[in-house]
C-alpha cells in the first residue's frame, strides 16, 4: 500500500514542473504508434538525400492522397488539396478548409528539406597521382573533419547544352561503388593533429575520389581522368563541359537505421530538418480540419534562405496572396490573422558534452518535440522572439490534444547559437514560433534522435492544424 503524500508532496506536484519522458507515459498502442511512424519516416529519408529529392518524394506521396498541382491563378474552393511545385526544390502542400481566412487566417508549417552536404565544383575533375579526384565546395555548417574516410554517394542533376536534364544517383544500391575523402593516416598526423580542429582538414582538401582506372590508350594523357569521362558519357551521355551546367552533391552513403537494442532512436544522414519536413507533410495530407493549412518544405535554409527557393523568396508570399484572392479575401487582413510553427530542429542535451548545455532549459531526447520561443546568438541576435500570448495559444492546443512536448534553448546563453525560418516568416506580421525536433550531433554526417520526438512533432502539428 502506498503511503499517504503530505500537504506540501501534493502542493509540489500540482505547482512544479517537469518534463516527462514520452516513453515513460505512453501505453502499448501508442508505442506501436510511434514505432509504425518511424518506419515511413526512414524511408523517406533513405529516399530523399537532396532537396530535389525531397520534394519529388513529398509530390508522389500528394499524388497518391488526391492532391493536384496549383498553378497561380487557378481557381480555390474549400476541400481543394494542392502542391505548389518551386523550380523541383522546394514544395507547398495545402488545404483549403471552410473557415472564414480574413478571420481565421493560414495554419502555416514551415520546415526546410536542404541539409548540410559537400557540392561537386563546376569544373572539378582532375587527375592526380593514380588517382581522379571532383574538387568541392562544401554546403552549410559543417565539420570537415567528420566528412573524410566515410563512404558517399553522388546525387543531383545534369544540365546539357540542349537543356535535357540527366539524374545521376550512385552510392545508395549495394551493388553501385561509392566516393571517398582522404584523410592523413596517424602515423604521419602529428603536425595535423596539434592544430585546431576548424582546421584540421581545409576546404580545399574535400577532394572526392571519382577513378582510378587509366583509360587504354597510351597516347592520352591524363588517363585516370579521361576513363571516368568516358564511363560518365557512355552512362549519362554527358562531356565534361556538361559538368558547368550541374547540380551534384557527395553526402553520405549510409542508409538509416534503428540505434540501441531497444530501437528508440534513429540515425541518419539529414534529420536536420528532414526530421521536421516529413511530419509537416505527412499531418497535412491527414489533417481534415476547418482551417486552411499548408506546410512549406523549402530550400536554402542552411546558407541563410537565400535564392529564389529559400524562404525569403517572394514566391512563398505571392503563393500565399494568391489562396487569399482566390478565396475573395484581403490579403494583409488574411497574414494579420495567420499563424505559423517555424518547425525546425534545435539541439538534444548532450552529456558527452555538458559543459556547453544549461540543463533546465535544454531539450531532452525522448521528451516530445522542442518549442524554442527564441532563436539567435547570445543576445537574442537574429531572432524572432515569440510572444506570450501566442507561446501560450500554442501551449493550450497541445494541452487540448495529449501532446508531449519541452521548451528548449541552444545551448548556453554565450556558447553560440543558430537561426532558422521563424524571423522571415514573422516579417509578414504573421505570429511565428520554432519547434521542432531534438537532434544528437547536429549537422554531422550521421545524425541521431528519437522516435518518440518524431511522433510528437507529428502529433504537435495535428494539434496545431485541428
Amino acid at each position: 500500500m502506498s503511503e499517504k503524500k503530505s500537504k506540501g508532496q501534493e502542493l509540489q506536484k500540482e505547482l512544479s514542473y517537469k518534463k516527462r519522458n514520452y516513453y515513460e507515459t505512453a501505453d502499448k498502442a501508442e508505442k506501436k504508434a510511434i514505432f509504425d511512424y518511424a518506419e515511413g519516416y526512414k524511408n523517406f529519408l533513405d529516399a530523399a538525400k537532396t532537396e530535389r529529392e525531397a520534394c519529388d518524394f513529398a509530390v508522389s506521396l500528394a499524388k497518391e492522397r488526391g492532391f493536384t498541382e496549383y498553378c497561380f491563378g487557378d481557381a480555390l474552393t474549400a476541400g481543394d488539396k494542392k502542391y505548389f511545385v518551386n523550380r523541383g526544390k522546394s514544395v507547398v502542400v495545402f488545404r483549403v478548409g471552410t473557415k472564414n481566412i480574413e478571420e481565421d487566417g493560414l495554419r502555416i508549417i514551415a520546415s526546410h528539406i536542404d541539409a548540410p552536404r559537400i557540392d561537386i565544383k563546376q569544373n572539378p575533375l582532375y587527375e592526380d597521382s593514380g588517382m581522379a579526384f571532383f574538387k568541392t565546395h562544401y554546403y552549410g555548417g559543417i565539420k570537415k573533419y567528420q566528412w573524410t574516410a566515410i563512404p558517399l554517394a553522388l546525387h543531383g542533376v545534369i544540365v546539357l547544352k540542349d537543356g535535357t536534364k540527366r539524374t545521376l544517383r550512385v552510392g545508395e544500391s549495394p551493388k553501385d561503388p561509392v566516393f571517398y575523402i582522404n584523410d592523413l593516416l596517424p602515423h604521419l598526423g602529428g603536425e595535423q593533429m596539434s592544430g585546431n580542429a576548424g582546421k584540421l582538414i581545409q576546404g580545399e582538401q574535400l577532394n572526392v575520389v571519382v577513378g582510378g582506372m587509366p583509360y587504354d590508350d597510351k597516347e592520352v594523357s591524363d588517363k585516370i581522368k579521361l576513363g571516368v569521362l568516358a564511363l560518365l558519357n557512355k552512362q549519362y551521355g554527358i562531356c565534361e563541359e556538361d559538368l558547368l551546367s550541374a547540380e551534384l552533391s557527395a553526402v553520405p552513403a549510409y542508409p538509416a537505421r534503428d540505434i540501441g537494442f531497444d530501437r528508440a532512436l534513429i540515425g541518419a544522414y539529414g534529420h536536420d530538418d528532414r526530421v521536421c519536413a516529413y511530419p509537416a507533410l505527412t499531418a497535412v495530407l491527414d489533417n481534415e480540419s476547418e482551417h486552411t493549412v499548408l506546410a512549406m518544405l523549402v530550400d536554402k535554409e542552411e546558407i541563410g534562405s537565400e535564392g529564389t527557393t529559400g524562404i525569403q523568396c517572394k514566391v512563398y508570399e505571392d503563393l500565399m496572396e494568391e489562396i487569399a484572392l482566390a478565396l475573395g479575401a484581403n490579403f494583409r487582413k488574411v497574414r494579420a490573422a495567420s499563424k505559423c510553427l517555424s518547425s525546425d530542429v534545435t539541439a538534444a542535451y548532450d552529456p558527452n558534452f555538458a559543459s556547453v548545455y544549461e540543463p533546465m532549459n535544454s531539450a531532452m531526447l525522448s521528451c516530445g518535440t522542442a518549442m524554442c520561443k527564441f532563436t539567435g546568438a547570445r543576445g537574442k541576435s537574429g531572432s524572432n522572439d515569440a510572444n506570450a500570448e501566442f507561446v501560450g495559444e500554442v501551449r493550450r492546443m497541445f494541452a487540448e490534444n495529449d501532446v508531449v512536448w519541452q521548451t528548449a534553448e541552444l545551448g548556453k546563453v554565450d556558447a553560440g547559437g543558430g537561426g532558422t525560418v521563424a524571423k522571415f516568416m514573422a516579417q509578414l506580421n504573421i505570429d511565428t514560433v520554432d519547434l521542432g525536433v531534438p537532434v544528437i550531433s547536429m549537422h554531422a554526417p550521421w545524425e541521431l534522435v528519437s522516435k518518440a520526438d518524431v511522433y510528437s512533432n507529428y502529433k504537435a502539428f495535428l494539434a496545431f492544424m485541428k
